[in-house]
């Protein structure tokens, strides 16, 4: 199971990860800003997905053991969102013993 999910959340970040530096290319953000805040699906969706980063962040700050970890993953997942979120959970999947299940990452002592 831990190589299937490993293989997902990796995709799923490289994905974002192109689609973020593609668009970023294509247009800058601070110019698309005033069209997109016209727009009420739009602001929705960008509420909806900066309280699923504080929802995740308060997961991951009762995870982490250590101050400036939790401060730094705020900052991180606050200005990258979702790419944020993916690199912090590969960093955990990827960080687990062999012998552990990916079901650990649930647990305050993962590794």
């Amino acid at each position: 199971m831990k190589p299937f999910v490993k293989l997902l959340f990796g995709s799923i970040f490289v994905f974002m990860l192109i689609m973020t530096v593609r668009t970023c290319l294509q247009v800058s953000l601070w110019s698309a800003l005033p069209s997109f805040a016209a727009n009420s699906w739009a602001m929705a969706t960008l509420y909806d997905g900066y309280f699923g980063f504080l929802t995740f962040s308060s997961g991951l700050a009762w995870r982490e053991r250590w101050p400036g970890a939790k401060i730094m993953w705020f900052v991180l997942i606050m200005a990258g969102g979702n790419v944020a979120m993916l690199l912090y959970v590969l960093l955990q999947l990827f960080g687990l013993r062999p012998d552990k299940l990916a079901s650990a990452l649930f647990r305050q002592e993962a590794a």
